[in-house]
């Protein structure tokens, strides 16, 4: 690791200095290609929204151009992973909904995810692997929350 370690630093406070290092190594390891990784975070995005998805709500929410959503939309519903559909809310709106086949994919990367879970902590402890478990979906809430109040803010 690349972090200058000094002989007087807190060991804890190094261990959160390295947050970032390791959530990234995460990233960068997750067993799918990028193509499926990409699919995975458009399916999780618009079945984790508290209400209606449009591609440009999906843009913001991941982080990417409109452009890039609007591609990537593009192909999940060639795949038959997404479908449009007119908004409840707003019939002018254009909105985009999970197929069968794309909750199917959903549930199949999740499984895959899983199975490289338990791969990867084998040597763990259950009750590690399931605290551990519990803390990353919690971090994962809590960073979706945050996100969220940030763009609110700036609205």
């Amino acid at each position: 690791m690349s972090s200058a370690f000094s002989p007087d630093q807190d060991p804890d406070d190094l261990a959160l200095g390295q947050i970032g290092p390791a959530l990234s190594r995460l990233r960068r390891r997750a067993p799918a290609s990028g193509k499926d990784l990409s699919r995975n975070l458009v399916l999780n995005v618009i079945a984790d929204a508290p209400g209606e998805t449009t591609v440009g709500g999906l843009a913001a929410e991941m982080g990417i151009a409109q452009p890039v959503a609007s591609r990537t939309v593009a192909a999940c519903i060639q795949e038959g992973l997404l479908r449009r559909a007119a908004s409840q809310a707003d019939g002018r709106r254009t909105v985009l909904e999970l197929t069968e086949h794309g909750e199917a994919e959903r549930n199949r990367f999740a499984a895959e995810q899983r199975a490289a879970f338990e791969e990867i902590t084998a040597a763990w402890s259950a009750e590690e692997r399931i605290q551990f478990a519990r803390l990353l979906v919690r971090y994962g809430a809590d960073a979706t929350a945050w996100s969220r109040r940030r763009a609110a803010g700036r609205d």
